[in-house]
């Protein structure tokens, strides 16, 4: 039996070791150990307190009032039949005693452990340098100290409740207390009423601090309007609660002339006067003030408060300074509106980054075992000395995408190790065949990056685990790229640990055993492939390194690469928040962040479930996709949250100073923060606290109209080039448009709110105008539709309509991309592509159109540029991105998969048509029509087989026979319906 629980010991002890000790090799190797240090030191020093304080208060409770029984209790008929219940306990007295506490205290331990945040901020707080607006304290007090302050009275409440409540039973167990009918006698000995009147003394003392406390809470409570301190709260609720305060510490005084004098009667006189207190001044007069002298007059009662709300709102969330303009917007589109938004039009995005996934996959994947993320990113690159809007993935490792019979652990752990390479495509235009332009693709990567790292070894597809390296002189075994070259088709490589460390080591029998456990795999124990040289990488995604160094962020649901500096690195952005902002509104993240997007991407998520009054972008965070290596850089160095942190995690943050060059031009403003201001700024562009009150002038973000199943949710911002009325020059923005709040409200556009996303390119100096939000109010009898009303409008074209049918013939489907709302031409401009792809099967959703409107006129081509001359009066002044990108006929030689022609025509020669692609049946327009449709069907379905094959020169002449057959059928409609 001894060897067995031996064993069994030592067993748990590995089992635990497994866990403890890779982590701190985990984060050893990451240089973030003080991280880990910092929060189990912490954690452990609140666990031991919260344990000793507990069980400690229990133990001398319990054991004073067994020491002070009476020596011969009386022999009355209540005391008579709690001799069982002694004579049952006894026997068992000691372990009770001991055992009691400890579980209470093992219960209080985990509970203050898990304050270890609360706590830190507590003992490391950071002035704000603003004061509240009804005591004038500093706000820090409020962020910092004030929770702490509450979390150590409510451990003492607690605590002296059950030490309370334990030495009452044991007194009333052993003779020192009676309940029952009175002879004559003291319910209580005297010690038992020394010892309940000093607990009942220190709790009132408790209650007492824990009133005062809430003079201080009520400057974050939620209101029916609003939140934070309202008339009644500053003259009837705060009062209440200092006039209760002191009650309790009469009471408490009452409970110590009790223990002194031995009556109980002043006490409970006491308690009863605050119990009525607590209902009458803590209830019912708050309640009398807000019936009889707030209600009759609650908007100009409530107007300060408002006022207060609104002020410490726009501050939390950082809306402070921004630059709201009236917008008359134009609904006549005349000809030459966009010539002086020359620069938005050129960059208006076509490539939907939400749609395009699987035209990547399908032209860019080169193996089964690589993938792309289901939504991709959208970044801006300097190509050719001109910054381009762009489309970007990175090429990952997918072990799901190999043959299943040929996994094993060798390859799943040592040879399919890592991804290769990234993907980018213009964002503004397409090839002649509507697929996206790739400006660098391939393996190994060719295009405009230049030289960089292409290996992926961290990513959001990595594998849990894989373990890299092998001594000086041994063949290679990692798969690199496949290669046409190389003798058996791939070519292989070693990732070089001796010069770069991306993992822990496992070189010798403790560590390879400590991660076997880990991860429930002996051959990590036994086989070759684990080296004296050997790293094993996992904790792969670049959310979850982040996540684990800097515990203290909530970070961004969305993550993009970027190329920098040579090397492949993940973009992270870091929030700081804060839920005891004084005033501020209160906001849900995962409400704010959920929209069409998140909904339907598996790689773009909604921040997590919890309510805040205070958000900070406060720390840009890179990932290395080579090595692993996590940079957290302070962003803004004003966040009190954030320099309270550094505090904490001394070392931890790198100076935004540090940022180079090329790193500061990929730095955007985040999706997420932006989603929560849109949201706030819904209702808080309004300032007047009158109009306020009375929320008419209230806005919200329309839903998405291309939401398909998840329809009702709303629109995500889009990432658009683009130049705000009043702006300089156009750049890199994020986007979003309100319509009327309320659910029979008209879908017009009431407000279009942008930011600048870019940062600029200077090293270490972010551009002075990123982060400028500009709102544009339109007038309040505005017309221009909304989004959702824009879509209605679209598909109720007739001419829109037809085409969109017969596209959808046959084995294919029409799918139309983010819906774009542009403030260009004195007025606003939508733009939405539309996307073919097979119904099934090899699906490569293709641009084969882009809709576009502008007040009541609506352009449907085959290019932008097309559809914004057919708007505009045949010149809309300007060229978009794909001007001149007229469809073509593929060479026979072209294999490329990026559609383009091997040959460049030749202007002068003339071109023999082919009757069956171009002719048009005599006979009447009915016969006409469904001719064209039957040829429009027969060509989609060829053009559809031809891609999946590979064969670009079918699909060019399949398009041509497509093109001419929708044009015979538009005529033959047209002709049929009397012009």
């Amino acid at each position: 039996m001894i060897t067995a629980l031996v064993l069994l010991v030592i067993v748990f002890a590995v089992v635990l070791m497994a866990q403890f000790w890779t982590e701190v090799m985990w984060f050893d190797q990451l240089g973030f150990a003080t991280v880990l240090w910092t929060e189990w030191g912490t954690r452990t020093a609140l666990f031991a307190a919260g344990f000793l304080v507990m069980a400690a208060a229990v133990f001398i409770s319990v054991t004073v009032a067994y020491r002070s029984r009476p020596i011969y209790a009386p022999s009355n008929r209540e005391q008579v039949s709690l001799d069982s219940y002694r004579e049952a306990i006894e026997p068992l007295r000691k372990v009770v005693v001991i055992v009691g506490p400890a579980v209470l205290g093992l219960f209080a331990g985990v509970a203050a452990s898990q304050q270890w945040s609360t706590v830190q901020l507590w003992l490391n707080a950071t002035p704000v340098g603003t004061d509240d607006p009804q005591y004038g304290i500093d706000l820090g007090f409020y962020l910092f100290q004030l929770p702490g302050i509450r979390f150590v009275v409510s451990f003492i409440m607690a605590t002296v409740v059950l030490a309370g409540i334990a030495g009452l039973v044991t007194q009333y167990l052993y003779g020192g207390l009676r309940i029952g009918p009175s002879d004559g006698t003291p319910r209580t000995t005297k010690a038992a009423r020394v010892q309940l009147s000093i607990t009942g003394a220190v709790l009132m003392l408790v209650i007492a601090g824990n009133y005062w406390l809430d003079q201080y809470s009520v400057l974050t409570s939620q209101g029916d309007r609003f939140e934070g301190a309202s008339y009644t709260d500053v003259n009837a609720v705060i009062p209440s609660k200092q006039i209760l305060a002191a009650i309790a510490v009469l009471v408490a005084l009452m409970f110590v002339f009790t223990a002194i004098r031995g009556s109980w009667r002043v006490p409970a006189l006491g308690i009863g006067v605050m119990v009525v207190g607590a209902v009458a001044i803590g209830g019912i007069y708050p309640a009398v003030v807000q019936r009889f002298q707030v209600n009759p007059n609650q908007q100009e009662s409530e107007a300060p408060f408002i006022q207060r709300n609104i002020d410490a709102t726009l501050a939390a969330y950082n809306l402070e300074d921004v630059d709201v303009q009236s917008y008359n917007a134009e609904t006549d589109a005349t000809p030459g509106a966009l010539r002086e938004d020359a620069d938005t039009t050129a960059s208006i995005r076509l490539l939907d980054p939400q749609e395009v996934s699987p035209s990547f996959r399908q032209l860019e994947q080169i193996r089964g075992f690589y993938s792309f993320a289901d939504t991709l990113s959208v970044d801006r690159y300097e190509i050719e000395g001109e910054s381009r809007d762009t489309v970007i993935a990175v090429r990952e490792i997918d072990l799901d995408g190999l043959d299943a019979n040929r996994r094993n652990w060798n390859s799943d752990a040592t040879i399919y190790t890592h991804g290769y390479g990234v993907v980018a495509a213009y964002g503004n235009t397409t090839t002649s065949t509507g697929a996206p332009d790739f400006w660098e693709s391939g393996i190994p990567s060719s295009g405009e990056l230049g030289e960089y790292e292409p290996r992926i070894y961290f990513g959001q597809n990595s594998p849990d685990y894989s373990i890299v390296g092998a001594p000086e002189g041994t063949d290679s075994w990692e798969f690199d790229y496949p290669s046409d070259e190389a003798a058996n088709g791939a070519v292989s490589t070693t990732f070089p640990t001796d010069e770069v460390s991306a993992g822990p080591e496992i070189t010798n029998l403790w560590t390879k055993l400590l991660y076997s456990i880990k991860f429930g795999s002996e051959q990590i124990l036994f086989s070759d492939r684990v080296t004296s040289e050997s790293q094993i990488l996992y904790d792969r995604d670049p959310v979850e390194r982040v996540q684990k160094v800097a515990p203290y962020l909530t970070l961004d649901g969305r993550v993009y690469p970027a190329v920098v500096d040579g090397r492949v690195v993940w973009m992270v952005d870091g929030y700081t928040t804060s839920d005891q902002y004084p005033y501020a509104a209160r906001q849900s993240l995962e409400d704010a962040t959920t929209d069409a997007l998140t909904e339907n991407s598996s790689t773009v998520q909604a921040l997590e479930p919890r309510t805040v009054n205070y958000i900070r972008n406060s720390v840009k965070a890179t990932v290395d996709a080579y090595d692993g290596t996590v940079t957290l850089y302070a962003w803004d160095t004003e966040d009190p949250v954030l320099q309270t942190w550094a505090k904490v995690f001394d070392n931890t943050l790198t100076p935004a100073s540090e940022i180079s060059s090329d790193l500061m031009s990929h730095i955007r403003y985040p999706e997420d923060l932006f989603k929560v201001q849109r949201t706030l700024l819904g209702q808080y562009h309004v300032t007047d606290p009158n109009t306020f009150f009375t929320g008419s002038d209230f806005w919200r973000t329309p839903n998405d109209p291309t939401a398909g199943e998840s329809a009702g949710v709303a629109q995500p911002p889009y990432y658009l080039t683009l130049q705000m009325p009043g702006q300089d020059a156009a750049s890199f923005s994020l986007m979003s448009t309100y319509i009327p709040s309320g659910g029979s409200a008209r879908d017009v556009l009431t407000g279009y709110v942008a930011v600048d996303a870019e940062a600029g390119s200077e090293a270490g100096n972010p551009a002075d105008t990123y982060g400028q939000i500009r709102l544009l109010e339109l007038p309040r009898d505005s017309t221009i539709p909304g989004p959702n009303q824009m879509n209605n409008n679209f598909s109720s074209t007739p001419a829109v309509s037809n085409e969109l049918n017969i596209l959808e013939r046959g084995g294919s489907s029409v799918i139309r991309g983010n819906l774009l709302t542009l403030p260009v031409g004195g007025g606003l401009l939508y733009v939405q592509p539309v996307y073919v792809q097979a119904s099934s099967g090899t699906q490569v959703p293709l641009l084969q159109r882009v809709l576009v409107a502008f007040g009541d006129e609506i352009g449907f081509a085959s290019t932008l540029d097309e559809a914004l001359d057919q708007v505009f009066g045949g010149d809309s002044g300007t060229e978009a991105g794909d001007a001149g990108n007229e469809i073509v006929e593929p060479d026979a030689g072209d294999d490329t998969g990026d559609g383009s022609a091997g040959e460049t025509p030749d202007p002068d020669a003339t071109a023999t048509p082919d009757p069956d692609a171009t002719s048009t049946p005599s006979g009447d327009a009915t016969t006409r029509r469904t001719d064209a449709l039957n040829r429009a069907e027969q060509a989609l379905t060829e053009g559809q087989e031809a891609l999946a094959n590979g064969d670009f020169a079918a699909y060019g002449d399949a398009q041509e026979r497509l093109q001419q057959a929708l044009e015979d059928a538009i005529a033959a409609d047209t002709e049929s319906s009397g012009g």
